[in-house]
């Protein structure tokens, strides 16, 4: 194994480690630790040896589905802990992702300034990039949360989808925000210097060689360091805050709303701080997602791309479950990434035969993934893994997450 590969192995061994520790959870730390890392090494170090012509697509594939696990975590925390049907996650995710772009690019000067225009430009860092994009996600959600949360079932879910196309208009139309229909361009990478061939002031020289065998191009593998410890630290998080006792009151208010009233529960009040909490996670999630695009416009916030898949994803996991969420996010978009290889192989072979039918073979994707939805809800409505009902441990044998 050459240097290159042997480097880029190192860097799939960090979220191989984290995807052991996670598979791993139920051991103990002393078992965990070292299972995990074995089998990290196996994978990282497997993959560049066997199959090395894949890695840079593993990668980036990867780096897709992390950020739409976050998504489907930070959905989890409104509908599978609290019952809200936001179909408006495309609105927060753009929120989120319009921040970062803000915050970290520097407002457009010169011969720039006549075609791209922005609210402002901070030239800030990238962790300060992240936290304005939750930030600004969660203040949104709040102040959305005061008129709409009143509301129930589909009656919530069609005012969160038209709020979120409001959102995404404002972005489309208000070219003194965001530049408008015209694309925002040039967001920073975080760390890209890394691989420059001047390197990081800040690096030390004996790890700048090591690393002068990656490219400017090899800059994904980093970039998946990057959302791979992201996504952990909202796992972590989010397991943390639904096992307390605020988590069980949120499973109380959406199981049972008046019991949980009763016993002198916040009703409200806990609505609005899952509501929050889970545009919170969806704004990371955008703050994620605009350095790796490096461009973005309002496209990429339709509903259909960014509200439908994350559904999809949540219901195939297991809703309530965040393993769920994380393993329904990889399956959905491994489903969608090949999809997209047959219908281009169909558009390409029907376009000669007849083109009209080549020219709708993008449908189909999304034809498939219904089509996927309609047996989840008919034969898996709990998902692949379901949420587990916690009990009290003084009870005898009774199982206890």
């Amino acid at each position: 194994m050459d240097a290159l590969l042997l480097l880029k192995a190192c860097f799939l061994l960090v979220p191989a480690f984290l995807l052991g520790c996670l598979l791993f959870s139920r051991r103990r730390w002393r078992t965990r630790l070292p299972a995990a890392l074995i089998l990290g090494g196996v994978l990282a170090f497997g993959v560049a040896g066997l199959m090395p012509g894949i890695m840079d697509y593993l990668v980036s594939f990867s780096i897709m589905a992390i950020i739409y696990s976050i998504l489907s975590l930070g959905l989890n925390a409104q509908w599978g802990y609290n019952g809200h049907l936001n179909f408006g996650v495309a609105g927060f995710f753009a929120v989120g992702a319009f921040t970062m772009a803000l915050f970290v690019t520097s407002p457009p000067s010169g011969l720039m300034a006549a075609y791209a225009q922005q609210w402002f430009g901070l030239n800030a860092p990238y962790l300060l990039g992240v936290v304005a994009a939750g930030i600004m996600a969660g203040v949104v959600a709040w102040l959305i949360a005061q008129p709409i949360l009143h509301l129930r079932a589909d009656f919530l879910a069609i005012a969160t989808l038209g709020i979120a196309e409001i959102i995404r208009l404002i972005f489309q139309n208000e070219r003194w925000l965001a530049n408008g229909p015209q694309p925002m361009s040039g967001i920073p990478q975080p760390l890209s210097c890394v691989f420059d061939s001047a390197g990081c002031s800040w690096l030390p020289e004996a790890l700048h060689a090591a690393l002068s065998a990656m490219q400017p191009r090899d800059y994904s593998y980093l970039y998946l360091v990057i959302v791979t410890l992201a996504l952990a630290l909202v796992y972590v998080v989010l397991e943390a805050m639904v096992r307390s006792p605020w988590g069980r009151a949120l499973r109380a208010v959406r199981d049972e709303e008046d019991s949980a009233a009763m016993s002198g529960k916040h009703v409200k009040s806990l609505r609005v701080q899952s509501f929050v909490l889970g545009a919170v996670v969806i704004g990371v999630a955008g703050a994620l997602y605009a350095p790796y695009m490096v461009t973005i416009d309002y496209s990429h916030f339709k509903p259909l791309f960014a509200t439908f898949l994350v559904w999809v994803m949540l219901m195939l996991g297991g809703s309530g479950n965040n393993k769920g969420a994380i393993l329904g996010a990889f399956v959905i978009w491994a489903v969608w990434s090949g999809t997209g290889f047959v219908t281009d192989y169909l558009q390409v072979a029907l376009q000669g035969i007849a083109p009209d039918v080549a020219s709708r073979m993008s449908f189909l994707r999304w034809a498939f993934v219904g089509l996927l939805l309609a047996l989840i809800v008919l034969y898996r409505p709990q998902g692949i893994l379901p949420e587990k009902k916690r009990v009290s441990r003084f009870l005898d044998q009774e199982p206890e997450d």
